[in-house]
């Protein structure tokens, strides 16, 4: 195993990025249809097809899920992604051709490097024709080029972040992964409760961004939010990858506090390729348990020292 959500059969990874800009976007394929379900949590969401995801709505399966940079301008991907997916004859069969089905979620990263140059449909095309199921990169790819966290007291006090992933196997094959951008307002903190990322004061150190807003005024108005994939080959209903999405929040309120705040648009979808039944707090729990992992792993891959 990779420990990467690759490890989910049926799932490729794509990235694509620039320096320059400082952004890029990450898509989660699964060619052949996922039943997903999604989690808004924050209070600046920027999203893409999200409503067709509610039980209630009509389309079981989605192609591909876009977690991009570049704040709204990044939802453009999703126009390449699905060229892309309609050039390989992958989508909801409408007759006269198949509609790519792909949800996404963008997070906010313009401040980081050129604001001109955001994800746009070339981005979102390539990354689909880049997709492989070997795909195990960390940090600075992808929609992880420009995240930071920590944002209380501006930029420069920030600590750099970036694209985390896990997974774990659970019995009879089943297998569950989670991938992440941490571009959180808030701190990270670790398995024992540790900040190891977050808002920096005098000397470098980490003044816990919670105690301190006590202090100090918030700043940041949406420029923040941590996106997510939860990706698993149990089969769920659009009902239970819902409530997959909805408790593997629980990974980012034990690694990120604050966490879903106004100024952050914390969104999870959940995708399910398989057929094997599997006991569904079980498996939500493992949710929660693997994305928490892969948000160290985000911060970690960054600041090694």
């Amino acid at each position: 195993m990779k420990d990467y959500i690759t490890d989910v059969p049926e799932i490729k990874v794509g990235h694509q990025d620039d320096k320059e800009g400082m952004t890029g976007c990450t898509v989660i394929l699964a060619a052949e249809g996922a039943v997903a379900g999604v989690d808004v949590r924050g209070s600046a969401p920027g999203t893409r097809e999200t409503d067709l995801l509610s039980p209630i709505n009509m389309i079981e399966k989605v192609n591909a899920v876009l977690l991009s940079g570049g704040s709204a301008f990044g939802l453009a991907a999703a126009d390449g992604v699905m060229a892309a997916l309609e050039e390989n004859n992958i989508g909801f069969d409408v007759g006269v051709t198949k509609v790519p089905i792909v949800p996404a979620a963008v997070l906010f990263d313009l401040t980081v490097g050129n604001h001109k140059i955001r994800p746009d449909y070339k981005m979102g095309y390539r990354a689909v024709k880049a997709a492989s199921t070997e795909e195990n990169r960390l940090g600075k790819v992808g929609v992880g080029m420009g995240c930071t966290v920590g944002k209380l007291l501006g930029p420069k006090h920030a600590t750099p972040s970036g694209l985390g992933s896990a997974s774990i196997k659970l019995k009879d094959d089943i297998y569950i992964g989670a991938l992440v951008a941490v571009n959180a307002f808030g701190d990270i903190f670790d398995h024992e409760g540790r900040i190891i990322a977050g808002c920096k004061g005098k000397g470098g150190r980490f003044v816990n961004t919670y105690e301190a807003m006590k202090g100090h005024k918030v700043r940041g108005l949406g420029q923040n939010t941590t996106i997510g994939v939860i990706a698993t080959n149990a089969k769920l209903s659009k009902t239970e990858a819902t409530k997959i999405a909805q408790v593997a929040h629980n990974g980012y309120a034990k690694h990120i506090n604050p966490v879903h705040t106004m100024l952050d648009g914390d969104t999870i979808f959940a995708m399910s390729t398989g057929h094997k039944s599997i006991e569904i707090n079980l498996l939500a729990t493992a949710a929660s348990e693997v994305m928490g992992r892969a948000i160290v792993k985000a911060v970690q891959a960054v600041n090694l020292d």
